[in-house]
């Protein structure tokens, strides 16, 4: 049994994001588990589960009582069977194994999810009221996932996240400074948000008084991808890639993502465009 207005949360998925997540949750003294393969991996003060989701019957030591949840997997591939695996298949073993050990209803349960469910690539603007028309298998399993999350009663909200970067995913840096990277012809638009306001996000919305349904979990700008990489050039001290140079083929534009709702909501982000977040990369 849960002690009286202890929280119990468990982080389903403890990588990248929800290793930073599970650590500041402790560092607020809760009490915190984290799903994971390789549970020695995991931040100092997260009790260890060890096992994957799509075995969440098998996995013993499961904690009672659990309050919230986030579930922030990752596929082992990027094909469709490994995306059903991971957001379908997982999410099903798991709802039911905290149905079958709950000991009060869950708070909250947080899907994190992705902006591939949108299907705009003319460089328009999306947000939470946008109508999800996926293009490709990513978008179409992540919002099945998220509608299994919906018809199964729980409380439960979507973050939407764009492309994370942070520390240790340097990819794009290193190629600006090995002078490798190239402007796509035009303008092509990328979302995304650092590694630490993704965690900060999660944070706020587990313990918002009524948040909303879905939201998206972006940076404030939404920017051209030749932009980001003359950008980076600079601060890394290395001639630009010159936009009129470049070759290929004409790319999608893309979108781009409001977070309009979330900072609404009272989150204030801490690396609140690239510039920011690459900064402290670099």
């Amino acid at each position: 049994m849960a002690e009286e207005g202890k929280e119990r949360i468990l982080v389903a998925g403890c990588g990248y994001v929800g290793s930073q997540l599970a650590g500041r949750l402790v560092r607020k003294g809760m009490e915190v588990w984290g799903l994971r393969r390789r549970s020695t991996l995991l931040p100092r003060g997260v009790q260890p589960l060890a096992g994957d989701v799509v075995e969440a019957e098998k996995l013993s030591s499961f904690p009672r009582g659990v309050t919230q949840v986030v579930y922030a997997v990752s596929p082992d591939a990027r094909e469709e069977a490994s995306y059903r695996k991971a957001y379908v298949e997982g999410l099903y073993r798991l709802l039911d194994r905290l149905h079958t050990e709950a000991s009060a209803p869950l708070r909250r349960f947080i899907l994190v999810t992705s902006t591939a469910v949108y299907g705009e690539n003319r460089g328009g603007w999306v947000d939470e009221d946008t109508a999800a028309d996926p293009v490709d298998f990513r978008g179409r399993v992540l919002l099945e996932a998220e509608a299994v999350l919906e018809e199964s009663g729980v409380p439960g909200v979507a973050l939407r996240l764009g492309g994370i970067y942070g520390p240790g995913r340097t990819r794009l840096v290193d190629r600006v400074r090995a002078g490798k990277a190239q402007c796509p012809p035009g303008v092509v638009y990328g979302n995304r948000i650092h590694r630490d306001d993704s965690a900060g996000a999660l944070e706020h919305l587990l313990f918002h008084p009524k948040p909303e349904r879905v939201y998206l979990g972006v940076d404030d700008e939404p920017a051209d991808r030749c932009a980001v990489l003359r950008w980076l050039a600079r601060e890394v001290g290395v001639t630009p890639p010159d936009p009129e140079e470049s070759a290929g083929a004409v790319l999608p534009a893309g979108k781009r993502c409001s977070n309009r709702r979330l900072r609404a909501s009272g989150y204030d982000f801490h690396y609140p465009s690239y510039r920011e977040g690459y900064r402290a990369v670099v």
